[in-house]
This record gives structure tokens, C-alpha cells and sequence, in this order.
């Protein structure tokens, strides 16, 4: 579990499904995510199981994101996700371990994915010493890129996902970068 002033990041929970499902099935939020199209109930249920074996498996993976503060929305409200994941969808880019938040739209623009990313990033460069984190979006997805940027993240490439041709941004992070950035 990681917390900020205003979130909390934390493991997933079976009573965390009915958020996933409306997350993953709102068409605006999956625009720029894989294929585009808005995953079923049962996608979202295979998704929530596979969060908890990344865990078991790698020692990282999806953090449940819930409010802790008021504003903008109701303490422990679960807003969305974020943390790491290894881009298998990116075959070119592999060996890597990605960075990536996706959240409901009524919290999008109050800088909850900035600031739970940001301790994705201590976790994942002073907890779990990753070498290196990769951010992938789409190249249309500025605010994704946006936040990309404020991490300190830069272009390593432009490229397309193999599966169904769509163009990415994959920017990068080196722990040494990261690390130097800190003092």
C-alpha cells in the first residue's frame, strides 16, 4: 500500500469489480487504450484476476487508486489505477516494465494520475529498483503524454503496436535519472 496526500494506492479487492467494469466499459476512457473498444464484464473480471497474479508473480503490478480526501470526490471513492506492468503488447521493446494510470472520467484534470504516478515511481525505482520504467500511449492521447513529461519521462520512440497497427509514444526513465532528479 502507498499513499499520498490525497490517494491511496493499494491492492485489489474482489468488491473492487463493479468500478473496474464501469472504468473499462466507458467508450470516452478506452478511446486510446489497446484496440479502442470498451471491454466487457468478463474482460474486466479476467483483468482483476490477472492484477493479483502480476503481483504473486513479479513483486509489482496495478494499484487500486482511492480517494482520501474529499475533493474531488467522495473518501474512498476507487478513481481508477495505476503502477507497472511488463508491455508484452511491444514486443520491440522488450525487456521493459511500463508505467501506466487509467481513470474514470469525473476525476480526470485534477492531477490524480501526476501525483499517484509519482509514487508509482518511488516504489518502482527506490522499493522495487527497476532500472528503467517505459510510458507507452497513444500518439493522440496528449494528456497521458503530459503527464509522461512531468514525470521526467522522454521520447525513446514512435512506433505501432503489432496486434492492431496503432501508433504509440514510448517515452523512458532510468532509475539513475531518477534518482539524480531527487536531490
Amino acid at each position: 500500500m502507498l499513499e499520498t496526500n490525497r490517494l491511496l494506492l493499494r491492492r485489489w479487492l474482489p468488491e473492487d469489480l463493479p468500478a473496474l467494469t464501469a472504468l473499462n466499459a466507458d467508450p470516452e476512457v478506452m478511446r486510446y487504450v489497446g484496440d479502442g473498444r470498451p471491454r466487457t464484464p468478463e474482460e474486466s473480471a479476467a483483468a482483476l484476476a490477472k492484477y493479483e497474479l502480476d503481483w504473486e508473480s513479479r513483486g509489482f503490478g496495478l494499484f487500486a487508486i482511492e480517494l482520501r480526501a474529499p475533493e474531488p470526490g467522495p473518501v474512498g471513492a476507487l478513481v481508477g489505477w495505476a503502477g507497472l506492468a511488463v508491455p508484452e503488447f511491444l514486443p520491440e521493446i522488450m525487456p521493459a516494465v511500463e508505467i501506466g494510470w487509467r481513470l474514470a472520467r469525473p476525476y480526470w484534470g485534477f492531477g490524480i494520475a501526476t501525483e499517484a504516478a509519482r509514487e508509482i515511481l518511488r516504489f518502482a525505482f527506490e522499493y522495487a529498483r527497476l532500472p528503467r520504467l517505459v510510458g507507452i500511449c497513444h500518439l493522440d492521447n496528449t494528456p497521458s503524454a503530459k503527464v509522461m513529461a512531468k514525470l521526467g519521462m522522454t521520447e525513446e520512440r514512435r512506433t505501432t503496436v503489432p496486434a492492431h497497427g496503432k501508433p504509440v509514444l514510448v517515452t523512458e526513465l532510468t532509475r539513475g535519472h531518477y534518482l539524480r532528479n531527487q536531490t
